[in-house]
Parts: structure tokens; sequence; C-alpha cells
């Protein structure tokens, strides 16, 4: 079982998980449910990293947080973020 860091937005009524470590997000209404969609995600990917080692991996660039943090929908005048960690 692997660590991942992952951050918490809440926005235009859901909510969207993002891992650090691989840019792999999940979605869903409530926390718990975008935190499973995000578990599933990254079990899913790392099978496909296992049975094909030609596929190139990165952590999130700081650019990239950046987006994701600041990306105003226009639904939607407030958000709420957290920083949690998974394990998958």
């Amino acid at each position: 079982m692997e660590f991942y860091t992952f951050v918490l937005k809440k926005s235009a009524g859901y909510w969207v998980a993002l891992c650090l470590e691989n840019g792999i997000v999940g979605q869903g209404d409530t926390q718990e449910e975008s935190v499973s969609k995000l578990k599933e995600a990254i079990d899913s990917v790392r099978d496909i990293y296992e049975s094909n080692s030609d596929i190139y991996t990165s952590p999130l660039a700081i650019k990239e947080l950046h987006e994701f943090l600041n990306l105003e929908d226009q639904e939607t005048i407030t958000a709420s973020y957290e920083l949690r960690k998974v394990y998958a």
C-alpha cells in the first residue's frame, strides 16, 4: 500500500480530489465519494504502469496545482480546499 497526498476542492456543488504525486483526479458529490473515486483511479493507473514500463509518470507541477486551486467556476463564488493523504 502506497501513500499519496491530495487536495480536495469544492466547486459547483461537487468535490474534486487531485493527487499531487501523479495528477490523477476523483470527483463526487461528497468528499468521501471523491476520495473513493480517486483511490479507484490510482489503482487502475497503477495496474497499467506495472504492465507497461514505457509510461512516464511525474508529480504534479506547481503551475498545474496553482491552476487547479485558482480556476474559478463562474457558478460558484466561494471554494473550499483541504490537503489530505490517502493510502491506495
